[in-house]
């Protein structure tokens, strides 16, 4: 069963897995050791990740989003909802270019928030199909293929796992466009020195490299789930 038509033990489609591994695991060394590099060059201003997450809001007009510290590494993000911009454990405190880069990109989409970004819209909207379909995409597709129902539950899952494609598709844009915004603020306000701004888009262009291995993984999987059941045998 295994396969679908390419043989119980075999299967070629999991060259396409194997690429997605390759390409995850590549992009999270690339950020992990360039977060670390970085992390050990201390800022002129003196500045930490917080700190420098205030002024850039301030800066940006935004005086009603609150900043917390969480647990954890690179596990920073902003919470639309609560208007709450989180910094980890090795931001929130520390005084390096890395830091204060990391948390500069927080607070652009804090910014696209306020600024009604439309991709970053469009993402929101989308994260509750995409989390139903990159959890039971499978299941669904299985079961369908399992009791022969491929015109109704084998191609809903596939549309399912669609949307969870399109979500991480449209994230490389809102991802892209916070860090251009956090360079152009850092560099204006003089947060970072002309050096210091060089070292940061290497921090987040490595940042960058996670969500474009994250697309192409998801984007693998989708043609994998295309060639082993769009041409099956409905009969």
């Amino acid at each position: 069963m295994l396969g679908y038509g390419y043989g119980f033990y075999y299967d070629p489609t999991y060259i396409l897995v194997i690429i997605g591994i390759i390409l995850t695991l590549v992009a999270s060394a690339k950020v992990k050791g360039t977060f670390a590099k970085y992390s050990k060059v201390r800022s002129m201003s003196g500045m930490t990740g917080a700190d420098a997450a205030r002024r850039v809001l301030n800066s940006a007009g935004i005086y009603d989003v609150t900043i917390e510290r969480i647990s954890g590494n690179l596990t920073d993000h902003y919470d639309p909802r609560g208007k709450v911009l989180r910094l980890s454990d090795s931001v929130y405190g520390s005084q390096s270019v890395a830091a204060i880069g990391v948390a500069a990109h927080e607070c652009g989409h804090a910014i696209q928030d306020q600024q009604d970004y439309v991709p970053l819209r469009i993402r929101a909207s989308l994260v509750p199909v995409a989390n139903i379909g990159s959890t039971l995409a499978w299941p669904i597709i299985v079961i369908g293929a399992i009791i022969g129902a491929f015109d109704t539950l084998v191609l809903f899952g596939i549309i399912l796992f669609s949307a969870a494609v399109l979500f991480q598709l449209i994230t490389l844009p809102v991802e892209f466009n916070a860090s251009s915004r956090a360079v152009a603020i850092l560099d204006q306000t003089g947060i970072l020195g002309s050096q210091e701004i060089h070292d940061t888009k290497k921090v987040l262009s490595a940042a960058a490299l996670t969500y474009v291995a994250s697309a192409a993984t998801a984007i693998l999987q989708l043609l994998r789930l295309v060639l082993l059941f769009g041409g099956r045998d409905r009969d």
